[in-house]
């Protein structure tokens, strides 16, 4: 998969998927399924920088 499409994939995430850290969630206290949605959110973020040489 490109860069490209994860930075795509990025922006889709970001206006789709709730933000965490504007309602102050705690990683503590946080469910499941909210754990997951941030896992799958550093990945995207993660894989659209890529690696800066």
């Amino acid at each position: 998969m490109t860069r490209k499409f994860f930075k795509i994939l990025a922006k889709i995430n970001k206006v789709v998927l709730p933000s965490f850290s504007k309602k102050q969630l705690s990683i503590s206290e946080a469910k499941k399924w909210q754990l997951a949605i941030l896992a799958y959110r550093y990945y995207v973020t993660k894989q659209a920088l890529g690696e800066t040489k």
